[in-house]
């Protein structure tokens, strides 16, 4: 499905092992191409540099994140088509020859995780901020930190030793990876889908409650709402929006066109299968919605009411 996923890296992360799982999916063989930011990986897909990109987009210990949520709203358009959803278990690493661990590294959200792990087994060690898991393993290989948290799937890739496996503060934390592509042809609804949008509300009264009605009004179930600045103006917001359904049913789609209308600054962001276990929701009743489009369609055209 496609050839080159840019992905946020270096190798050894939690992104590689999401893109790795999406590229077994693919009908083809995928190249997995590592990106030193999500918004280097997305625009890599814009310069047509790769086919599309592995992103993470949420957390459930610490939340959204942020650089993928401004970078998937800046920009030419890209759309998610598959999701996936991963464990996270970390691996503290060291080199075979170290010695004490005075210095432990890794990037910020996966220090947040490991926090109650590191003051319990690791009291004395300093706690440094690194650009991404895998880059703390590097520098661990480099000299510059005695241990570094990262992604089980480092030890793939950089001569480190195990010093501890399966850590987390939070047993059932997860992470939400997105692929994402150029627009095309949205594929077909599985009925376990996930729509998702980004909104840059005006500056008007109610408007928020307005984006809320239209979902509520329609039955359609909102899953996930953020909030984040544009940058420029201050006291304007995107909100990033996840909701149940799919763009080609009909309750989904007059709800995109009702808030369309609200915000003419909506963006559509994908309709994906979700990452779920067991077995998918039933599809929403469209049937309603299906019914009233052709009773305006026989008055518009003349064939009564």
């Amino acid at each position: 499905m496609l050839p080159r996923i840019a992905y946020f890296g270096p190798q050894g992360t939690f992104t590689e092992q999401a893109a790795r799982g999406f590229a077994a999916d693919s009908e083809v063989d995928s190249e997995l191409l590592p990106h030193d930011t999500v918004p280097a990986a997305l625009d890599a897909v814009r310069r047509g540099e790769a086919d599309g990109a592995c992103v993470p987009v949420e957390n459930s210990v610490e939340g959204a994140v942020p650089a993928t949520m401004d970078a998937l709203a800046e920009g030419e358009p890209l759309v998610a088509v598959a999701e996936a959803v991963l464990p996270v278990r970390f691996s503290v690493l060291v080199r075979p020859d170290g010695g004490p661990v005075r210095t432990v590294a890794s990037h910020p959200h996966a220090l947040a995780q490991v926090r109650h792990w590191l003051a319990a087994n690791l009291p004395d060690a300093a706690v440094v901020a690194t650009t991404s898991t895998s880059a703390a393993a590097v520098a661990v290989l480099r000299g510059d930190y005695d241990a570094a948290v990262s992604a089980p799937v480092a030890v793939r890739h950089y001569p480190l030793e195990v010093l501890a496996s399966d850590v987390a503060d939070v047993s059932d934390a997860k992470t939400r990876f997105l692929l994402v592509r150029p627009p095309g042809v949205v594929p077909g609804p599985t009925g376990r889908d996930r729509t998702s949008i980004v909104v840059t509300a005006p500056d008007r009264v109610g408007v928020l409650s307005d984006v809320l009605t239209e979902l509520a009004l329609r039955r359609i179930n909102l899953t996930r709402i953020e909030s984040r600045p544009t940058k420029g103006k201050l006291g304007e917001y995107r909100f990033y929006v996840d909701f149940d359904g799919h763009v080609a049913e009909p309750r989904v789609g007059d709800a995109l066109a009702a808030l369309r209308r609200h915000c003419p600054r909506t963006r559509f962001l994908g309709s994906y299968p979700k990452a779920v276990e067991g077995s998918p929701a039933p599809a929403a009743d469209n049937a309603e919605f299906v019914a009233a489009a052709e009773w305006v369609a026989r008055i518009r055209e003349g064939r009564g009411a």
